[in-house]
């Protein structure tokens, strides 16, 4: 006998009991045939699939193909949108992905192993950074998809020809298949195009205990004052993606006017490493690319071993199964910061966003599905007349794939348009010599990873400081030596009661008072010596020691001053009562 709920299947049952109807309806289930229930499985299965990779397949059949708008945010008085961006007839149309991509997931996925990308060879040029660094910069110049010339491994550029400089992703190199798009459909569009390799890849060894990082700029840096200085009177640009875009724009921000630099294009930024962080392990799916992140982060360590496991946490890194834990063990580590969390916080480019003052189109898709539209600033964006964002409802990460093959990427060809747009307009940016912006969130020790400690104990960021002229040297030593005398004489006045009690008395009492400053003279000299480079770093903070040290000291000193001057003062007083 079963039971099922309060009722028993029994044999003898009469027909109108509810077990009779329970068993009559087993009976008609089992006579549907087992072809119906696999179809039935089949789409039960591709409804969670079609709603787990977000699929946008039906809502675009829906509207007959006809895409989604791009959504722009500016500054409601901003230049460059009323002059460059509102002649870009791409901004302004629609986006509609490949049908059979129409997901974010798939469309990233397919970009990373297939992507189709164009077929051509760059000039490769080995770049010595000034630590040591080696860094590939891989070249492809309209020539060179033209066919005009004869090809050689010498790079030759138009001074009227504009240079597109570009900032690859994490772990990306000049191989990466979007950057093979962005690269061939540039040149083709009569520019020189220059993909700056992060060090250690694209082929070529680490030179240095330097390594990249999300917050690392001083590589675009240099590579942008030396393509400059090469040619001081092409136009440059830059284009960043994915956490080449992070650094771009935190680049631009520490910068801001005095920089050689006429437009710049931010591609899937991340914005907030902290808020991408919370993100990419939120769900499984992210999970996944957290995963395989990761598995490249440990690739590129396992190609620079020797240098890994003797400056980061190597076992750590052998285990590794998300992008925190390699920061935790290696760019943490590398990079002397506190916590992951301190990384994040001061290397996310969010913050950087209003000292921007070039201009600037930034492109994020809404349900890309690594860099979370959660980080996307857009106030910031807004607040600034240099920023114009633009963000397309859907797009993945880096892919936007456009047509029914599946063979252009949409950001690409947004890029080129707002960058030929701006080349043709008068509203590039002219480097102007000017202070940089100061961030209230990153200190000289934070734009680089790599620290120095000097020889009076300061700690420094290498090669990150500019160079002090000689005459600012000289006027820094006179301020040490001045701040030193007027110190002394305010700890003398201040701190010697004896001598002014005293002062204008007996000639007794007078070199008593001498005799105690010599003694404060002696106590001081040594402090003295460490006093110019503090000086140097901030007055305030200089006094503020100078306080603490004679608040605390000053009982001690006290009280053996009185007992060396005690002595000395009551044989005084004895001579002058024999001598009446």
């Amino acid at each position: 006998m079963e039971w099922f709920g309060d009722c028993s299947f029994r044999l003898d049952s009469p027909p109108d009991s509810p077990c009779n109807a329970y068993r009559l309806l087993l009976r008609s289930l089992s006579l549907i045939p087992v072809s119906h229930y696999l179809i039935a499985a089949a789409i039960s299965l591709i409804t969670f699939l079609y709603n787990f990779i977000e699929c946008h397949f039906l809502q675009d059949l829906f509207s007959g193909f006809a895409g989604d708008p791009i959504h722009l945010t500016y500054h409601p008085s901003s230049i460059i949108y009323e002059a460059v961006v509102s002649k870009c007839r791409i901004l302004h149309g629609r986006y509609l992905a490949t049908p059979w991509l129409a997901s974010p997931h798939v469309q990233t996925c397919f970009l990373n192993f297939f992507g189709r990308p164009p077929r051509f060879s760059y000039r490769r040029q080995l770049f010595n950074t000034p630590d040591g660094g080696t860094i590939a910069l891989d070249w492809l110049t309209s020539s060179d998809v033209s066919g005009d010339v004869l090809r050689t491994n010498d790079v030759f550029l138009d001074e009227s020809t504009p240079i597109v400089v570009v900032i690859p992703g994490l772990t990306s190199d000049s191989s990466s298949a979007y950057l093979k798009h962005l690269a061939y459909h540039t040149a083709k569009c009569g520019w020189n195009i220059v993909i700056s390799n992060h060090r250690g890849l694209g082929g070529v060894s680490i030179t240095s205990d330097c390594f990249y990082n999300a917050g690392w700029t001083e590589d675009v840096r240099t590579v942008v004052k030396y393509l400059h200085d090469e040619h001081p009177r092409t136009p440059l640009f830059l284009v960043g993606t994915s956490i080449g875009a992070n650094v771009l724009v935190k680049y631009l921000g520490e910068e801001g006017e005095n920089l050689p630099v006429a437009g710049a294009v931010a591609i899937c930024s991340p914005w907030d490493l902290l808020i991408g962080d919370r993100f990419i392990s939120r769900r499984r799916v992210q999970k996944f690319y957290d995963r395989a992140l990761a598995f490249g982060l440990k690739g590129y360590a396992k190609l620079h071993q020797p240098h890994f496991s003797r400056l980061a946490n190597w076992e750590g890194i052998e285990k590794s199964l998300s992008i925190r834990d390699f920061d935790h063990h290696a760019t943490r580590v590398v990079g002397k910061y506190e916590t992951v969390d301190t990384y994040y916080r001061r290397c996310s480019s969010a913050s950087y966003v209003q000292s921007v003052s070039i201009p600037l189109l930034c492109i994020s898709a809404l349900d890309d599905p690594v860099c979370t539209k959660e980080a996307i600033p857009w106030d910031e964006c807004r607040a600034n007349k240099n920023i114009v964002l633009a963000t397309p409802k859907h797009g993945g990460h880096l892919a936007f794939f456009e047509g029914i093959t599946g063979s252009r990427l949409w950001w690409v060809r947004a890029t080129n348009e707002f960058l030929d747009v701006l080349h043709s307009s008068e509203y590039m940016h002219v480097q102007k010599k000017i202070s940089k912006p100061s961030t209230p969130l990153v200190t000289s020790i934070d734009q680089g990873p790599y620290v120095n400690v000097t020889d009076d104990g300061m700690v420094a960021a290498l090669n990150n400081e500019p160079s002090t002229d000689n005459v600012e040297e000289l006027h820094a030593i006179q301020e040490d030596s001045t701040h030193g005398k007027v110190l002394e004489d305010k700890v003398n006045e201040k701190d010697d009661p004896v001598a002014n009690a005293k002062q204008g008395g007996s000639s007794s009492m007078a070199q008593t008072s001498s005799a105690h400053d010599s003694v404060l003279n002696d106590v001081i000299t040594p402090f003295k010596t460490y006093l110019g480079p503090l000086t140097r770093q901030s007055r305030w903070s200089t006094w503020l020691l100078v306080y603490i040290a004679i608040a605390t000291s000053w009982p001690l000193v006290g009280s053996a001053l009185q007992i060396v001057f005690g002595k000395k003062l009551r044989t005084t007083s004895r001579g002058g009562s024999v001598r009446r």
